[in-house]
């Protein structure tokens, strides 16, 4: 029986835009941003960052290394945010309906600049905070383990205190969802076509 949902991020409940932020960091000057900054995936700096092994401050000083030009913190996080388009407001709800049936738990490969600056807040927008919506929170930079890697799914079943066989986790990376399943979770990848509502509906009783 699933007792639990455990739901990745972007791409999932947060749309996202690579290119958006692709496109913004080249016209900031970044000369190689298409080959640092991955849908699913991040390498140099962006990948450090995410796996807590340097913090903002040291990201933004070490990223300076590729660009063409003097830039400052505030046009680097501006455009770096430019990968985050939003969260609808039909998923927050169903987060919140979804709420009063499952346990509801985010694991997520994400970095501490884009979680103050803009998942956060984000989240309050319909008056709540992301508290209201998960019972517990596995972020990447947090535990420092990364997504596929069974480290950051032991950290969850670990800090979560949830046991795989009980938990649907939904993640829109095939890596990342044979991960799961490999170590036992429920999984369900998620696509524009199949969002997670879609899936709940066809997996789990009404």
């Amino acid at each position: 029986m699933i007792k639990n949902l455990l739901f990745d991020l972007g791409g999932v409940i947060l749309d996202i835009d690579r290119m958006k932020a692709v496109e913004a960091l080249r016209d900031a000057g970044m000369r190689d941003p298409e080959e640092l900054l991955g849908d699913y995936g991040q390498k140099g700096p962006f990948l450090a960052l995410e796996r807590g092994e340097i913090t903002s401050a040291q990201f933004r000083d070490e990223l300076r290394a590729h660009f063409d030009r003097p830039v400052d913190d505030d046009t680097i996080d501006e455009a770096f945010c430019q990968f985050l388009r939003g969260i609808p407001d039909h998923r927050l709800r169903a987060l919140e309906q979804l709420h009063r049936r499952f346990r509801i738990y985010l694991l997520s490969n994400t970095n501490p600049l884009m979680w103050e600056r803009y998942i956060l807040p984000e989240f309050t927008r319909l008056g709540h905070d992301i508290n209201y919506y998960f019972d517990g929170l596995i972020t990447s930079f947090e535990v420092k383990a990364y997504k596929p890697e069974p480290a950051i799914f032991k950290a969850a079943e670990e800090l979560l205190g949830i046991d795989p066989e009980e938990t649907l986790f939904f993640d829109d990376s095939q890596a990342n969802v044979e991960a799961a399943r490999r170590l036992g979770f429920h999984a369900a990848l998620v696509t524009p076509e199949n969002d997670f509502i879609t899936h709940i509906s066809k997996k789990l009783p009404q």
